[in-house]
């Protein structure tokens, strides 16, 4: 029997220990069972304004047989959520992570997920039910398409300063956050790092550890000035006896021109080439430069360092709370751990396993659409669009004004329920 080698041998062990020591506090597939773990709000329902969930592998999938969940209806607010183990993040790596499809082809709404922490009446989860971590995805129009990460600090909820872009189009998508002991943290987009930085640096959470010194002058010897007029320039000779303008020499007198009516003819003047302007020396670098004068920085007193920044104590459920204007959002692989290297594995044997399928089966269904619709509108003949030119030119004002009309009146709704939706960021 051949003997396996001593160093594969410890290979071996070190992943069997490092899967051991992963904790996978929450993961959600949306197998069999998962409707007894998820709790489907009331929030909205007494206004008729509660969407349906749908259980499915989407219009188009790399598997039919994964599925998740998926937004029905469209105008409509959804909320449901899991509960899991109280968890605190404290010494630990936090990864939040999930998987989400924007199959509407998403022009407004958002994609993002929430971690809750103590009690929460599950059946009562909405918009304004305190949360400590708002991730994910949000798009609206062409000003807002990235990943929102909020973090709640002492009650208040705290964007992240910095841009992060999501994906926009109609497949499966991996978002993933990190938030580490030493307060950094990192931001992947289908296993791939987008951001990274420190929580210190990157949302507002606590004052800045230094700022200007407000009593600090510009003393009144600072040269600020990188450019100065060069003092040995001279002006040229003649300089100040070129003309602004000349005579047009291609211009010619009119024929019909009567020098006893109108006068002696001159000819009109024209921008004279050689004229360059008032006469100003050279700039030169200035000598005396010492650079833009800025206040010196000092230590904030009113900064106080928090070495539990990073710590939330008491996690304790995952949520969906969101509105959509078209709906056909579908959520997947749901994930609460502390090992980024799990998180990474997890998503490379769903998402990354069935991404080619999905690509191609996306491609065969826009393929469909677009022969369906060549099929709806056949094309019509020069002569038979004329007549129905004539026919209906009568109506087109009247059509035209109550099209405007409708059209105004959505429009006006759908901007109302938009911003309601973005009130809470």
């Amino acid at each position: 029997m051949a003997k396996l080698n001593p160093k594969f041998i410890s290979l071996i062990l070190f992943a069997l220990v490092v899967i051991v020591s992963a904790e996978v506090i929450f993961e959600e597939k949306f197998e069999d069972g998962w409707e007894k773990r998820w709790v489907k709000s009331d929030w909205k329902k007494d206004d008729n304004t509660a969407g349906e969930w749908k259980h499915t592998a989407g219009n188009w999938s790399g598997d039919a047989n994964d599925k998740g969940i998926q937004t029905s209806e469209d105008y409509r607010f959804y909320a449901i959520s899991a509960e899991f183990p109280e968890f605190s993040n404290k010494d630990k790596t936090l990864v939040f992570q999930f998987s989400v499809k924007h199959e509407q082809k998403l022009d407004c709404g958002g994609g993002y997920m929430k971690l809750l922490s103590e009690d929460v009446d599950q059946t009562k989860f909405g918009g304004d039910t305190p949360y400590s971590i708002m991730f994910g995805p949000d798009i609206c129009g062409y000003s807002t398409k990235k990943v929102h990460a909020i973090l709640t600090y002492n009650g208040t909820n705290h964007l992240i300063k910095k841009e992060v872009p999501c994906e926009t189009d109609q497949l499966t998508h991996v978002y993933t956050f990190v938030l580490r002991p030493d307060a950094t943290y990192s931001i992947l987009i289908d296993n791939v790092e987008k951001q990274t930085g420190s929580l210190y640096s990157d949302w507002d959470l606590l004052p800045a550890k230094k700022i200007k010194d407000p009593s600090a002058k510009k003393p009144e010897d600072w040269d600020d000035k990188e450019y100065i007029p060069d003092p040995e320039d001279t002006k040229p000779a003649g300089y100040d006896d070129i003309p602004k303008e000349i005579p047009d020499t291609d211009a010619k007198k009119p024929e019909d021109w009567d020098d006893e009516e109108d006068g002696e003819w001159t000819a009109p003047t024209i921008p004279n080439p050689e004229y360059n302007g008032e006469w100003k020396p050279k700039n030169i670098k200035n000598p005396a430069y010492k650079g833009k004068w800025k206040a010196p920085m000092i230590d904030n007193p009113e900064f106080k360092d928090d070495p539990e920044l990073y710590v939330f104590p008491k996690l304790k459920y995952v949520g969906v709370e969101l509105w959509q204007v078209k709906s056909g959002s579908l959520f997947d692989n749901v994930l609460v751990s502390d090992d980024p290297e799990y998180a990474k594995k997890l998503a490379e044997e769903t998402w990354g396993k069935h991404k080619d399928a999905e690509k191609a089966a996306f491609d065969e269904a826009e393929k469909k659409r677009e022969e369906e619709e060549s099929k709806d509108a056949p094309a019509e003949s020069d002569a038979e669009e004329e007549a129905e030119d004539d026919d209906n030119e009568g109506d087109d004002s009247d059509n035209e004004s109550k099209s405007e009309e409708t059209k105004e009146a959505e429009e006006t709704k759908e901007a109302e329920e938009t911003d309601a939706a973005h009130d809470e960021l």
